[in-house]
């Protein structure tokens, strides 16, 4: 059993489907006041499905880091783009707990702070702590060894939530030493206990065979790129899970540029959802992490609600051959 095996699992709505599932996978199960959560023991590993939230958690606890990652990790929204307020995500209704930031998005201290008083609010109904939040944070650019040590520890210091749970080198230029001194950095910092987990973004096959060829003392966790149906990267995320590295998708929705497309249009009707539900569920599918953003309410909720249906094999191939490589952000992954 592999973790990419673990994380295409669907947490059914009901008790017994989870039950069913800890059987198959030979696990333990168990129930407490504040989850249901299924153990599944794996050589020196332990795989903890998490049935918290409506779509689910994987906990990681191997060796890559010691640290959950979300299926349904969400995206916060840029503060550049005045795109609602984390608290919107983490409201009961939403159901978010993973939010994605960035040095250069220039929000570290507004996420965290905004986390921190929710956890500490009325709000917090289900009683929520710090260890229940997925904070991820992003080298602005790569360096010296010494520059990105103390980047990290300034983006430690500016969310104030006492450490960040995955921490990615924002992408890959400034070369191949500047690549491997930023990563050394992330080692150090996950060493320290700043970082729990490390990961890349917008890192090509030729910058994480690079990276493999140094012999790091830790392998990234993750790699987050540009994957919607309109530019499949077929390449680099098969390359990402044949080597078990996460792939978390951002700009899922194409920055709304394909909402309407008419076989958009048509599977959604198919399925009784809207657009921008099923774009997320195909990343689901193919067992990345969609990072979805919205600055309304109402939509925020209803793009984490995918669990009611699955897109079959024959319309996940239809989908797929929309690929016309559209790139709705900067597109480094050949960067030298």
């Amino acid at each position: 059993m592999s973790y990419r095996d673990c994380r295409l699992w669907e947490l059914g709505p009901t008790e017994h489907i989870l039950k069913d599932l800890a059987v198959a996978a030979k696990t333990t199960f168990n129930r407490n006041d504040s989850a249901i959560v299924i153990v599944v023991t794996h050589q020196a590993c332990q795989w903890f499905i998490h049935a918290k939230d409506p779509s689910g958690c994987i906990f990681d606890v191997g060796p890559r880091g010691k640290q959950y990652r979300p299926l349904g990790s969400r995206g916060t929204p840029y503060a550049a783009y005045d795109q609602g307020s984390p608290a919107d995500y983490l409201e009961n209704q939403a159901g978010y707990r993973a939010f994605d930031s960035a040095q250069m998005y220039r929000n570290e201290k507004e996420v965290g702070s905004t986390i921190l008083q929710y956890l500490s609010s009325n709000s917090n109904t289900s009683q929520l702590e710090r260890e229940d939040i997925h904070f991820t944070s992003k080298l602005e650019s790569n360096s010296s060894y010494d520059s990105a040590r103390k980047s990290i520890k300034q983006s430690v210091q500016e969310c104030g939530l006492g450490y960040i749970d995955l921490f990615l080198l924002h992408s890959p230029y400034g070369g191949k030493a500047a690549r491997l001194a930023s990563w050394k950095a992330v080692e150090d910092a996950i060493a320290d206990g700043e970082v729990k987990t490390g990961g890349v973004s917008n890192f090509g096959i030729k910058h994480l065979q690079e990276l493999f060829a140094s012999e790091p003392r830790i392998l990234p966790a993750v790699n987050q790129i540009e994957v919607h149906p309109f530019n499949t990267r077929t390449e680099i995320t098969s390359f990402c899970q044949q080597h078990d590295i996460v792939v978390e998708a951002y700009a899922p929705l194409v920055r709304a540029l394909r909402m309407e497309h008419p076989v958009i249009s048509s599977l959604s009707k198919r399925y009784s959802c809207t657009p921008a539900q099923l774009l997320v569920r195909w990343s689901l599918q193919h067992g990345y992490v969609p990072l979805p953003k919205s600055a309304t309410k109402d939509r925020i909720i209803k793009n984490g609600e995918v669990s009611g249906f699955v897109i079959d094999a024959k319309d996940m191939e239809e989908l797929g051959g929309l690929d016309e490589y559209l790139l709705t952000d900067w597109d480094p992954v050949d960067a030298d």
